[in-house]
């Protein structure tokens, strides 16, 4: 069954207070919180030096220049089914942590069958394909974490982040969110701009069990200054977007995470009895690059050519002057051509 003795959020009762993007006075959250004036002028410091936006009004107090929805257990339970709720072992919500992932993958993995999920508010050293940096702006994204322990090393594994990448589209759809589709390996995307990515990292033994931890990154909503810092800290210069452009009205942090749990959850127990296959058409459906041009980097070869799906394995296929040239995950870094269609 499922356990909650770790379903919590550690906060700093400061941010609690400043969530609503109200604006509370100096005196008042020092009283509200048995503390001195000065020591909410350090706390706010301190937050600020974390990136967190929080404007100081003189004799007024402070507020958050965004509201904030803060992470919320009972929301996201809320959007699972019944048997994802028995699968879902532990939900873990933390403030602030290094890696959501490193976090897992550190800990004791789940019993087979079930999960164990963490999510934070700030993650400090996110990561993504590459060893590349995720940048998570304080209340305008979620990095999610789901640790799941296959019986079968050797199940269908190099194709489980393409099964990844369904199980979030379904989960952001479900939400209303449209035209989201899927980057070959690992991308989230919303008109040709990246929502999000996969990051799978794994502890197999030879012939047993297969730990397996699924990072999920993905922008909900992004203030303009927060847009522009991310994509000038992107070394390939992708475009960002967010499930908000995506959606008619602004989504809920909490139901996005819980139903990305729910969905998660539904594709792991069918990709542990039938691997991949299940999902394969459901991702070519989803593919953003199908019979476009585009060009490859491996390592400091260009291949240039047209994007033509994936194969039986969920390698890209790419067609090249000499004819179809296969493609494995994690080997190659994949860009559209400037002017593709």
């Amino acid at each position: 069954m499922a356990s909650s003795s770790t379903e919590h959020l550690v906060h700093p009762a400061l941010l609690v207070l400043l969530a609503d993007g109200e604006l509370r006075s100096g005196p008042g959250l020092a009283a509200e919180l048995g503390v001195s004036r000065a020591a909410i002028w350090k706390a706010v410091g301190r937050l600020r030096a974390q990136g967190i936006e929080i404007e100081a009004t003189a004799r007024r107090g402070y507020r958050l220049l965004r509201p904030v929805e803060l992470l919320d257990a009972k929301v996201m339970r809320g959007e699972l089914c019944a048997t994802s709720r028995s699968a879902l072992h532990r939900l873990e919500l933390l403030f602030e942590v290094d890696s959501t992932n490193t976090h897992l993958l550190e800990a004791a993995p789940p019993p087979c069958g079930q999960a164990d999920a963490c999510l934070c508010e700030l993650q400090h050293a996110g990561r993504g394909r590459r060893g590349r940096r995720w940048a998570l702006p304080f209340g305008s994204g979620l990095a999610l974490s789901l640790a799941w322990s296959f019986r079968d090393a050797t199940r269908d594994l190099p194709n489980l982040s393409l099964a990844v990448g369904v199980a979030v589209v379904r989960a952001l759809s479900r939400l209303g969110a449209r035209d989201i589709r899927l980057k070959w390996p690992n991308d989230v995307w919303w008109q040709d701009r990246k929502i999000g990515g996969v990051l799978l990292e794994l502890r197999a033994e030879a012939g047993g069990p297969a730990h397996v931890v699924i990072g999920i990154g993905l922008n909900v909503s992004l203030a303009p200054a927060a847009r522009a810092a991310i994509e000038a800290a992107d070394v390939l210069g992708v475009s960002v977007a967010c499930i908000a452009d995506a959606c008619a009205s602004a989504p809920s942090r909490n139901r996005i995470a819980g139903a990305t749990l729910d969905e998660l959850l539904r594709m792991l127990r069918e990709f542990e009895q039938r691997g991949f296959e299940p999902f394969r058409e459901a991702w070519s459906v989803l593919d953003a690059l199908r019979g476009r041009a585009v060009r490859v980097l491996l390592g400091e070869r260009r291949i240039v050519g047209r994007a033509q799906g994936i194969d039986a394995d969920g390698a890209l296929c790419v067609e090249v002057d000499r004819g179809l040239q296969r493609f494995v995950s994690g080997e190659v870094s994949l860009r559209l051509e400037e002017g593709a269609t």
